[in-house]
This record gives structure tokens, sequence and C-alpha cells, in this order.
């Protein structure tokens, strides 16, 4: 019997020696509590945990990525779309993320939905299409703001898609192209008036000079002799006929 009991002494020591090890990897920590109370945060490496008297919980510090679920949201023009995202977080302090909030992981997750609803719904639906580096921008600071207490960091927040109703995606194709069609009517009436500038400027030197008018005449007829065309209008200057209309009066009155 004496055996007996000190062989089945032993056993139960070499099973608290073998409960009492811990071993936590690089990116791990235990939180000690003793007796209840908080003890202090351990690892990595090789820790030992006195059975029945100290407890730990691990906690992981690498970087988690959570994805957030789709989101209905009516943003300030009374647009709705489904935004979801994607946030990257990890514990900095393990003390506050197991004694602050009963779960770290589920609290967080209800933030970051809140907060996408809360922060696209004061924004235009323009804005949440092409300002997306600022929404994430402002999303991720109020997450890490929030959640400090928490001894959670915010690292960053990626708005994934933003989709709409069919009926939306037609009325947004109807306006952009009518603000094609705008951008294109504008380009037109610019060119145009572009062109009647420069045919008032050379009205003008012309005007001033009026060889330029006849050599001009000249070019003109050498484009018409070089047209495959079997008709050729030969346009009469206005001066042959002043000139011809003087030597007629002139003839008249003699």
């Amino acid at each position: 019997m004496t055996l007996q009991f000190m062989a089945v002494v032993a056993i139960a020591i070499i099973a608290l020696l073998i409960s009492a090890v811990r071993i936590l990897r690089e990116y791990e920590r235990g939180v000690v509590f003793l007796l209840g109370r908080f003890y202090k945060v351990k690892g990595p490496g090789f820790i030992i945990i006195i059975p029945f008297i100290q407890q730990m919980v691990r906690v992981d510090l690498r970087t988690i990525v959570m994805d957030v679920p789709t989101q209905d949201v009516i943003s300030q023009d009374n647009v709705s779309v489904h935004v979801n995202a994607v946030v990257y977080f990890r514990v900095i302090d393990p003390q506050k993320a197991i004694i602050q909030v009963e779960q770290y992981y589920d609290a967080t997750s209800q933030l970051a939905q809140t907060t996408l609803r809360s922060v696209l719904g004061q924004h235009e639906l323009d804005e949440m299409l092409s300002e997306r580096d600022k929404l994430n921008n402002d999303i991720q600071s109020i997450l890490d703001s929030q959640t400090d207490a928490w001894g959670i960091k915010v690292a960053n927040v990626e708005i994934k898609h933003v989709d709409l109703d069919e009926s939306m995606i037609r009325a947004i194709a109807k306006q952009a192209e009518a603000e094609r069609s705008r951008r294109a009517k504008v380009i037109h009436a610019e060119g145009e008036l572009q062109a009647s500038e420069k045919l008032q400027q050379a009205a003008e030197i012309l005007a001033k000079q009026p060889q330029s008018l006849q050599l001009r005449y000249l070019q003109t007829l050498t484009d018409i002799a070089g047209d495959k065309s079997s008709t050729i209008v030969f346009p009469l200057p206005v001066e042959l006929l002043d000139a011809m209309r003087s030597l007629s009066d002139r003839k008249g009155n003699g």
C-alpha cells in the first residue's frame, strides 16, 4: 500500500508539473491571474503557472484581418447603398484587451459596423465613389480612438464594395451620358469661338493690306485647279469690278 500510495503521489506531482508548464510563441502573450486578480503579462517562451492558484489567458499579438459584413447605408442625398469593408487591427496591450472588454474581436466588429454606417451616412454617393481614401482614413481614426481603451490598435480600414440598386445604376449611367454630351457641346462651342476670333483677325489683316487679298485669291485659284471637279467657278475680284465701273462712267460722261 505504501508503494502504491507513493506511486500515486508521484504521478500526481508529475501531472501537476506538466500542467504548470506553458510555452508561448513569439507572437503570443499570457495574461496571468492570481486568485482571480491580475498578476502580470508573461511570455513569450517557457513559463510556469501554479495550478489552481493561477490562471492564464492567451492573447495573439498578430494583425487580425476582420471582414465587416455588408451594411445598408442611406447616403446624405438619400441613396440606398450596400457597403462592406475590411479592418486590420492588433492587440498592443494584452492586459486591457482581456480585462477592459469581454470579447475584443466581437466588440471591434460591432464598433466597425456602426462606425461604417455613421461615417458614410454623412456623405453623398459621389463622395463614397470618388473619395474612398478620405473615408477610409476617417473610419480608421474613429475606430482607433475608441478601441484605444481596449488595448487595440486599428492600423487600416478599406472599403471594399459600394453596391447600388439596378435602378440607381441606370440613373447614374444616364447622368454620365448627359455629362459627356454637355462637355462635347462646350468643347464644340469653344472651338467655334476660337475659329471666329481667328477669322476676325485674318479679316483685319487682309483689310489693311489689299495685296494680301490678291495673293489669297491666286492661291485659291491654284487650289481649285488641282481639284478633279469638271466645273470651275472663277471668282471676280471686287477691285476689277470697280475699275470697269469707273471706266464705263468715264465713257458715258465723254
